[in-house]
């Protein structure tokens, strides 16, 4: 019996079909880009301190002299939260004293900004944190709104994936997609903090929903060739893009709706889509839907002018759901055998230290020297080349090395910038550069690598809960990056450590260079130190897989 790639091998590699189809599913990462930082410009918290109502009546002396000075990492500005007394500092003005010699200052009454707060307004007109005042005693509601957001995509890593396995991956793609428009949308008309964060939470939900769905279709779809382009270079170039993309429309668009609004309405596009993106052939076959499978492969081939064959996968009368299905799987079969359980245990660890890192670098853009705007576009553009190698290195050499070593750098040149000196600024941000580089390309090798690991009866259930459990790290990443408030070296100390900590971690995963993607459970690689024992599926180290032709064939 021949495999599926075997089956569909006269369609040819990178015809007419696939090409339009590998574009059209690229093009639904783009908005991910933007999406998931966004929040480093609609979010930021620009200089403030407490605003001076005119009715206050003081002379220009006394108005200089409101807000007292703080020192804040060895560097004096003014308070944030607080001001000296209005009603004191209105009687030293109207008496003709003259604050520093008549009036030592430190002895004035200080209070809190009661009459809301003043903002620099050099680089936005508005963001969240000066429509709702999220400062001083609401500065958590910053870093609690990234986390409510990954939140939404942990919960859309946990839900995607067990229920595109069900019911398929092109519905659940386009209804996370309209899903993720839709809500985006929505926000630009928030009129509280409370309805944003929720309706962040659902945009979140709806953003990871589509990527996973999409990235396995694609997956699924293309021969080996094609498919580690799409799964390296494809899919996280687009969603480079979009990330390139928001430095750009903010340093123009300074209103955070506006913003939004700009950018998430031409998305709704994405609904011409549905007629052009197909099923997955792999996920109907392995329902039993053989004939469906069939109807996609002849239309493709139309498409690239090949004549189908009158059957395109031999014995389809053994392709019944009885025939064809394994045991019904869920998120916990992921931790049912010990190999299946340390493989995926192994790749959860890896996922949330690269999730972690990569977050904490690049919501940390707002805080490195310089244009906020040309640090973030850095920060996305060097995205690119790591993508770009990415390739390069999956196509050529074995995916564990290759993993290890990104992470290995990446590690190693975060550990470095606390040993940098304060004045050397640029080398610290050419540092942080690189580390963000190594964590790209990690991330850009972790998605192919953990679709080739699986079978396609749990390819999608897995990257979902690989995705869901990295969302662990998101949801912390902010308040780990918030720790620069006690020392400016901790973040780094600490997601650096990490980081080398995986690049360890990361060389047990099995390796699946030169190997087919696997089809059903028996063709699972071990993990080092692990039999194949599955009682499960029926599988002991002992035995070979099932003698039912449909589980031979690997077209499931």
């Amino acid at each position: 019996m021949p495999t599926y790639e075997d089956a569909v091998a006269f369609l040819g590699e990178w015809g007419p079909y696939q090409q339009l189809v590998f574009f059209l599913l690229c093009f639904t990462f783009f908005p991910n880009g933007f999406t998931s930082l966004c929040i480093v410009f609609i979010g930021d918290t620009p200089s403030h301190h407490c605003l001076i109502p005119a009715s206050a009546n003081l002379t220009s002396v006394w108005m200089n002299n409101s807000i007292p000075l703080e020192e804040h990492v060895g560097e004096w500005s003014l308070s944030k939260c607080s001001r000296y007394n209005l009603d004191a500092l209105t009687r030293f003005s109207q008496s003709g004293l003259i604050p520093g010699i008549d009036v030592n200052l430190s002895n004035v009454q200080q209070e809190a900004c009661l009459d809301g707060w003043e903002y620099d307004r050099t680089n936005y007109d508005s963001t969240i944190v000066t429509e709702w005042d999220l400062v001083c005693e609401d500065q958590m509601k910053g870093p609690l709104t990234s986390s409510i957001f990954f939140c939404g995509v942990f919960l859309g890593s946990c839900i995607s994936g067990p229920i595109s396995d069900r019911f398929g991956r092109k519905i659940v793609m386009f209804s996370a997609l309209a899903i993720h428009t839709v809500f985006s949308l929505c926000q630009v008309l928030s009129p509280s903090w409370a309805l944003f964060c929720a309706l962040f939470f659902l945009v979140g939900m709806g953003a990871t929903s589509n990527y996973v769905s999409a990235f396995v279709i694609g997956m699924e779809l293309f021969n080996p060739v094609v498919r580690t382009v799409f799964s390296t270079a494809g899919s996280c170039f687009f969603f480079g893009f979009g990330y390139m993309l928001l430095p750009l429309l903010a340093y123009y668009i300074r209103d955070w709706r506006m913003l939004l609004l700009t950018f998430h309405a031409p998305t709704v596009l994405f609904a011409l889509f549905w007629w052009f993106i197909p099923e997955s052939p792999r996920w109907l076959l392995s329902q039993g839907r053989v004939e469906e499978a069939e109807d996609i492969i002849r239309q493709a081939a139309k498409k690239n002018k090949m004549q189908a064959p009158l059957v395109v996968f031999d014995g389809a009368e053994q392709f019944s759901p009885e025939h064809t299905k394994e045991a019904s799987v869920h998120m916990w079969d992921l931790l049912s055998t010990r190999n299946i359980r340390w493989t995926t245990l192994t790749l959860w660890l890896v996922w949330i230290d690269l999730s972690i890192t990569y977050f904490v670098l690049s919501l940390n853009t707002s805080n490195l020297h310089g244009s906020i705007f040309l640090n973030c576009f850095l920060s996305a553009a060097l995205e690119i080349p790591a993508y770009a190698l990415s390739w390069g290195l999956f196509r050529y050499l074995p995916r564990r090395l290759c993993l290890s070593m990104s992470l290995f750098l990446g590690g190693v040149m975060i550990l470095c910038i606390p040993l940098i000196p304060s004045d050397m600024n640029f080398v610290a941000i050419a540092f942080e550069m690189t580390g963000k580089f190594g964590m790209t390309l990690g991330f850009a090798l972790i998605f192919a690598y953990t679709a080739e690991l699986y079978p396609t009866v749990l390819r999608n259930t897995a990257i979902g809960a690989c995705s869901m459990a990295s969302r662990i790290g998101c949801i912390s990443a902010p308040y780990l990056l918030s720790l620069r408030s006690y020392s400016v070296a901790l973040p780094y100390i600490m997601v650096g450590t990490f980081t080398v900590l995986a690049a360890m971690i990361s060389l047990l995963i099995p390796e699946t260079f030169g190997k087919p993607l696997p089809d059903s459970i028996p063709h699972m690689l071990e993990f080092p130190g692990c039999f194949k024992k599955n009682k499960l599926f029926g599988i002991t180290e002992e035995e070979k897989p099932p003698k039912d032709p449909a589980m031979k064939s690997g077209i499931i």
